[in-house]
Order: C-alpha cells, then sequence, then structure tokens
C-alpha cells in the first residue's frame, strides 16, 4: 500500500515508518466512514489505550523512584485520559489526516477531542503491532515526555478535586449548568458554571461540554485556594 503525501508527513511528525502501511490507515479511519472492505480504528484503540498505560505507569516509576501508588494513581489518570491524548494529537496535527465520513466532516469531526483522543490511541497500537514495544515505547515517551516531567503531584482533574472539596466541608456535590452556547452547529462553544451550594460559582467556555466544565472546576477551585 502506498501512502498520501500528507500521511507521509504525518509518520514523519510521529518519528516512525510503517513497514505495514495499513495499520495506519487503519487507526486514521473513523467509523463513520468503515465498510465491510474498510476497518475502523476502534479495535486498535482497544489496544493502544493498553499498550499507553504500561509505558505510561512504567514512565512515572522511573521519574518518581519514592511515590506511593496514592500519589501516581492520579499524575497516571492525568496523562492517559482522553484530555491528554486529544492533546498530543493536536500537537501533531492529527486531525489533518483522519478518514472521516460527511457528516463528521461537517460536524467538525477534526477537532473533537473524542475523535482525536481516540485516534492518537490507535495510532498507539498501529506502531506497536507494525514495529513492536519499543518503538511503541520510544514514540509515547517523545510525544508525552514534557507532560511526564511536569504533571503535577496533585493530578486528579479538577472536577474529581472540587467535589471532595465541596464532601470535606458536608456540602452537596458541585453542579454544572449550561448557561450559553454560541457558534456554529458544527463547532459549537459552551460556557458551563460550576456551582456551590455554598453560593460560590465560576464559569468556563470551550469546544466540549466536558471541557468547559473541568476548565470552570479548576477556575473554582484556584478562587477558593486564593480566597
Amino acid at each position: 500500500m502506498r501512502l498520501s503525501a500528507d500521511i507521509k508527513a504525518f509518520e514523519t511528525r510521529i518519528g516512525h515508518t510503517f513497514k505495514r502501511p495499513e495499520l495506519l490507515v487503519r487507526a486514521l479511519t473513523h467509523g463513520s466512514v468503515s465498510s465491510t472492505t474498510r476497518a475502523d480504528n476502534q479495535r486498535l484503540e482497544f489496544l493502544g489505550d493498553r499498550v499507553l498505560g504500561l509505558v505510561m505507569a512504567e514512565a512515572l516509576l522511573l521519574d518518581d523512584t519514592s511515590a506511593s501508588e496514592g500519589q501516581l494513581a492520579p499524575r497516571f489518570n492525568a496523562l492517559v485520559r482522553k484530555e491528554a491524548c486529544a492533546e498530543v494529537a493536536r500537537e501533531i496535527d492529527l486531525g489533518a489526516v483522519l478518514k472521516l465520513g460527511r457528516s463528521e466532516m461537517l460536524s467538525g469531526g477534526r477537532r473533537k477531542l473524542a475523535l482525536l483522543g481516540d485516534a492518537m490511541e490507535a495510532v498507539i497500537a498501529a506502531v506497536y503491532r507494525d514495529a513492536g514495544f519499543e518503538p511503541a515505547r520510544d514514540m509515547i515517551l517523545r510525544l508525552w515526555g514534557p507532560r511526564i516531567q511536569s504533571v503535577e503531584e496533585d493530578a486528579r482533574d479538577a472536577k474529581t478535586a472540587l467535589q471532595e472539596w465541596a464532601q470535606a466541608r458536608r456540602q452537596s456535590p458541585p453542579q454544572y449548568v449550561e448557561v450559553d452556547r454560541s457558534g456554529p452547529d458544527h463547532a459549537p462553544v459552551f460556557t458551563i458554571a460550576a456551582r456551590l451550594e455554598s453560593g460560590e460559582e465560576a464559569k468556563a467556555s470551550a469546544g466540549s461540554k466536558r471541557q468547559a466544565e473541568q476548565t470552570a472546576a479548576k477556575t473554582l477551585l484556584e478562587r477558593l485556594d486564593n480566597a
């Protein structure tokens, strides 16, 4: 199989030349364009998630030999969650080479967090199946490297941390309310308010409700810490 010029350029960005290029094509194929003769990337995504998890677990152990399991677990979650995978995908412009159906393209699929995160995991699996564990690990460490060194001591996601803050003060769990939606249907921007029973709140906007909720929770936590 001969790869197109844009996918060859993507190989350069991830630092791996495929001996079996059909694996990369499959990793970049979303379910919206799959068929009986063209497999999508879901099975590769399943495998890539596990390969990423093993590499991150090992990297964290080596990066901090004195950390307890309780410290390592939230750091691990921060590095392997879908948001982190999507951030890496955006840095290597994975969205530009995704194979999508017309409906997904019109709805802004190349920018969607879930699609980018899933495809990033599928690319990891494609490298693993093409060349084995070592090249897959090398690619992951190269792309995730700065994040491993800078992952926060307490890397719990902001929504979890805010809920624990509320529980510690015997408050009800935080509420997340959509207060505005703007932009075209294919690229909406959601504004979410994170609200506590005691009256404090913070708002944030993002291209997905999930990201807006996380950012609002983080903003509110920072405000509470500085109060």
